[in-house]
């Protein structure tokens, strides 16, 4: 290091210090509501009740609809000579509660003689309409990770996100219901995307 000019040795350090409060931008970007996108939290409107940067733990969730955001990885690429390009993976862990009504419904035996309805007739039970629920919640959150049309810096915090030409896309897996219900009384998923730091010299 001594050898490289002192100048490039000091933006170096002061960049993998705005590298590592990657998760607290992202977090900063999901939570804002003063823009035109979706707004996430209810104190603004929105569907969820926590949206933060990293996993507090299991008893600090409980009960309340949260977005955790975390990084699965971070690459600090060096795409040409004296050039170096972060890349973080994010990975997002999303709660989403339900009554515990919806866990165990009452069951019924058809009477004698009665009518049976489909399916698609039958009133949809507590767990169906929060999956539902969760859905349109997840909806929202897709909008606000899109960005604004022609804009995919997250306000300037990042060179882009999601829009790497070969690993853009958003990825949600969601946990299986009929498990989390059980265990949990909750649905979860899991939403992964790439996003870029600008590009600095070192």
């Amino acid at each position: 290091d001594k050898d490289r000019p002192i100048a490039a040795q000091q933006e170096r350090a002061a960049m993998a210090d705005e590298t590592s409060d990657a998760v607290t931008r992202e977090a900063a970007w999901l939570a804002q509501s003063y823009d035109s996108l979706p707004a996430l939290l209810k104190s603004a409107g929105g569907q969820w009740d926590v949206v933060q940067g990293y996993w507090p733990g299991d008893g600090l969730t409980r009960g309340k609809s949260g977005i955790y955001v975390t990084r699965a990885r971070v690459d600090d690429d060096h795409p040409s000579p004296w050039r170096y390009r972060p890349r973080h993976i994010f990975r997002l862990k999303l709660i989403w509660p339900i009554a515990a009504v919806a866990a165990s419904p009452p069951e019924t035996d058809a009477s004698p003689g009665g009518i049976e309805f489909s399916p698609a007739e039958s009133e949809p039970s507590p767990a169906e309409i929060e999956q539902q629920n969760f859905d349109n919640a997840i909806g929202d959150l897709l909008v606000r990770i899109r960005g604004p049309q022609g804009d995919k810096t997250h306000g300037g915090r990042f060179l882009s996100v999601a829009e790497v030409p070969t690993e853009g896309s958003v990825s949600v897996v969601f946990d299986d219901p009929e498990i989390t219900i059980r265990a949990a009384n909750q649905l979860r998923a899991t939403v992964t995307y790439y996003a870029d730091d600008s590009e600095f010299s070192g």
